[in-house]
Parts: C-alpha cells; sequence; structure tokens
C-alpha cells in the first residue's frame, strides 16, 4: 500500500465508499502495484500507468491510461473531452453500480496490463493532424523569424499551440492570442512555459 494513497483514502470524504471498493477490485490483481500520481492512487505495471482512481462532484471514475486500446463492446467507457487521445472513463454514481460491473471492471484491468506487457502504444495526433488557423497561418507566412522559431519547436509545444489558438471561437480572439504569444514562440517556450 501506497502512504500517499492510504491518505487519500482516509481523508476522502465525497466518494469515499466507491474509492474503497474500486480500489479493492484492482488490488485483487497481484499484478499491479499501487502509487500515487496526479494527487490520485495510480496503479501501474512494471512502472507503467494502468488505470486511476479519481472523483467528480456528479461522479467517481476510473481512469484507464490507455483505454481507447481495450475492448469495450457494451461501449461503456467515455472519453473526457475529443482532445483526449488515449484515455477511456470509467464513471460510476454510486456504490451498487460499481457492484454491478465488479466482473468487467477486472476484466477491463485485465486487460490493460495485458496492453502494457505487449507494449502496445497509441498511435497520437502529430503536428500535421492539427488544423493551423488562418490568423496564424498569414503570421507564419508573413514573418520568416517567427515561422522558423515555431517549427523549432517541439511537437507537443507545437501542438499546445495549435490547439489553443484553435479553441478561440472569433477571429478576433486568436489574433489576441497570436499577439499575446508572439515573443513566448520566439523564445522557444510552450504555452504553459
Amino acid at each position: 500500500m501506497n502512504t500517499e494513497a492510504e491518505l487519500f483514502f482516509e481523508k476522502a470524504k465525497k466518494w469515499n465508499e466507491e474509492f474503497h471498493l474500486l480500489r479493492e477490485i484492482i488490488l485483487e490483481n497481484k499484478l499491479l502495484d499501487e502509487d500515487f500520481k496526479w494527487m490520485h492512487p495510480c496503479y501501474t505495471f512494471h512502472g507503467k500507468n494502468v488505470v486511476l482512481i479519481h472523483g467528480f462532484k456528479e461522479y467517481c471514475a476510473l481512469l484507464f491510461h490507455k483505454g481507447v486500446l481495450l475492448k469495450d463492446p457494451e461501449k461503456i467507457l467515455i472519453q473526457q473531452t475529443e482532445n483526449v487521445q488515449s484515455a477511456r472513463q470509467l464513471r460510476f454514481k454510486n456504490i451498487s453500480e460499481i457492484e454491478d460491473l465488479k466482473s468487467v471492471i477486472k476484466t477491463f484491468v485485465d486487460e490493460a496490463i495485458k496492453i502494457e506487457k505487449s507494449g502496445e502504444k497509441v498511435a497520437l495526433k502529430t503536428v500535421k493532424d492539427y488544423n493551423v488557423p488562418e490568423e496564424f497561418q498569414k503570421v507564419l507566412d508573413n514573418d520568416k523569424e517567427l515561422n522558423k522559431a515555431f517549427y523549432s519547436l517541439t511537437p507537443g509545444r507545437q501542438k499546445g499551440y495549435l490547439f489553443y489558438f484553435s479553441q478561440a471561437k472569433q477571429s478576433k480572439t486568436r489574433e489576441a492570442r497570436i499577439e499575446k504569444y508572439y515573443q513566448k514562440i520566439l523564445d522557444g517556450k510552450g504555452v504553459d512555459d
């Protein structure tokens, strides 16, 4: 048992009973180690993240890190947002839902471990898969220094900017964001640096 995870379970007020049952179900699989990451109990196989327990206002959940690779004939795994590429959640609103799905949870955990054992990877989007907003493309076309700096960034930083700029619904907002982050791009930094 991980000390930080143990404290998490002791202090949990909301979802306490649900968290304890989820932990019990997961730890029945002796191949997993309990860790504590991102302020939540995380279960790993040889150091690789497999499943995480977390709670929200309306539900508690298991987050399978490579959930997109799991077989889900009943379509009960949930993609949190359209931008989440790999992880999938199994959500619960009460203890009885967990009890009803106990065998399904065990099957998902077993399969997630097999995926880790196999070394299978999730094919993530590349920079080319992201839309370059028209406003940003214009700036890149007209500013060679910015163009060079942007394409010198790591792929992750490039994707971060393209995603952030594209999220703005109005052209004015996209232009303002581009202007605001202009110097950061020249400095080789990402959106969150």
